[in-house]
Protein backbone atom coordinates (compact mmCIF):
# COMPACT_ATOMS: atom_id res chain seq x y z
CA UNK A 1 0.00 0.00 0.00
CA UNK A 2 1.31 3.43 -0.96
CA UNK A 3 1.88 6.15 1.61
CA UNK A 4 -0.73 8.89 1.74
CA UNK A 5 0.40 12.50 1.12
CA UNK A 6 -2.70 14.01 2.73
CA UNK A 7 -4.60 13.36 5.94
CA UNK A 8 -7.97 14.14 7.48
CA UNK A 9 -8.36 17.87 8.16
CA UNK A 10 -5.80 19.05 5.56
CA UNK A 11 -6.85 21.86 3.20
CA UNK A 12 -6.36 20.67 -0.38
CA UNK A 13 -6.70 21.97 -3.95
CA UNK A 14 -8.30 19.83 -6.68
CA UNK A 15 -5.86 19.46 -9.61
CA UNK A 16 -8.11 18.04 -12.33
CA UNK A 17 -11.69 17.33 -13.27
CA UNK A 18 -14.86 19.39 -13.12
CA UNK A 19 -13.92 20.87 -9.71
CA UNK A 20 -10.39 21.88 -10.77
CA UNK A 21 -8.96 24.73 -8.69
CA UNK A 22 -11.50 24.42 -5.87
CA UNK A 23 -10.31 24.16 -2.28
CA UNK A 24 -11.72 22.19 0.60
CA UNK A 25 -10.93 20.29 3.78
CA UNK A 26 -10.49 16.52 3.75
CA UNK A 27 -13.33 14.75 5.57
CA UNK A 28 -12.14 11.18 5.11
CA UNK A 29 -9.16 9.25 3.68
CA UNK A 30 -9.59 5.69 2.38
CA UNK A 31 -6.10 4.20 1.90
CA UNK A 32 -7.43 0.82 0.72
CA UNK A 33 -9.28 2.44 -2.18
CA UNK A 34 -6.78 5.30 -2.69
CA UNK A 35 -9.65 7.79 -2.36
CA UNK A 36 -10.42 10.92 -0.36
CA UNK A 37 -13.64 12.79 0.40
CA UNK A 38 -13.26 16.58 0.30
CA UNK A 39 -15.78 18.99 1.85
CA UNK A 40 -17.93 20.65 -0.84
CA UNK A 41 -16.23 18.88 -3.78
CA UNK A 42 -17.85 16.43 -6.25
CA UNK A 43 -21.35 16.75 -4.82
CA UNK A 44 -23.64 13.83 -5.70
CA UNK A 45 -27.32 13.18 -5.11
CA UNK A 46 -28.44 10.00 -3.37
CA UNK A 47 -32.06 8.88 -3.44
CA UNK A 48 -33.10 7.50 -0.05
CA UNK A 49 -35.85 4.94 0.39
CA UNK A 50 -39.00 5.64 2.41
CA UNK A 51 -38.65 5.27 6.17
CA UNK A 52 -40.46 6.30 9.34
CA UNK A 53 -38.28 9.40 9.56
CA UNK A 54 -38.95 10.30 5.91
CA UNK A 55 -42.27 8.75 4.78
CA UNK A 56 -42.05 10.34 1.30
CA UNK A 57 -38.44 9.30 0.72
CA UNK A 58 -35.72 11.87 0.26
CA UNK A 59 -32.93 13.10 -2.01
CA UNK A 60 -29.70 13.75 -0.09
CA UNK A 61 -26.80 15.77 -1.52
CA UNK A 62 -23.37 14.70 -0.24
CA UNK A 63 -19.70 14.66 -1.20
CA UNK A 64 -18.40 11.97 -3.53
CA UNK A 65 -14.98 10.33 -3.58
CA UNK A 66 -11.92 11.54 -5.49
CA UNK A 67 -8.73 9.66 -6.28
CA UNK A 68 -6.02 11.05 -4.03
CA UNK A 69 -3.73 11.78 -7.00
CA UNK A 70 -6.17 14.54 -8.03
CA UNK A 71 -5.59 16.59 -4.86
CA UNK A 72 -2.61 18.47 -3.44
CA UNK A 73 -2.14 20.13 -0.07
CA UNK A 74 -2.92 23.84 -0.43
CA UNK A 75 0.34 24.90 1.26
CA UNK A 76 2.39 22.93 -1.30
CA UNK A 77 0.22 24.17 -4.18
CA UNK A 78 0.65 27.82 -3.15
CA UNK A 79 4.42 27.43 -2.68
CA UNK A 80 5.02 26.45 -6.33
CA UNK A 81 7.06 29.26 -7.99
CA UNK A 82 4.81 29.79 -11.02
CA UNK A 83 1.73 30.13 -8.80
CA UNK A 84 3.49 32.54 -6.43
CA UNK A 85 4.51 34.68 -9.42
CA UNK A 86 0.97 34.67 -10.85
CA UNK A 87 -0.49 35.55 -7.44
CA UNK A 88 1.94 38.48 -7.13
CA UNK A 89 0.94 39.79 -10.59
CA UNK A 90 -2.76 39.58 -9.70
CA UNK A 91 -2.13 41.42 -6.42
CA UNK A 92 -0.36 44.28 -8.26
CA UNK A 93 -3.21 44.87 -10.71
Amino acid sequence: MASVHVKKGDEVVVLSGADRGKRGKIIEVMPGKQRVIVEGIRMIKRHMRKSQAHPEGRIVTKEGMLHWSKVMRASVYDAKPRRAKAAAEVAQS
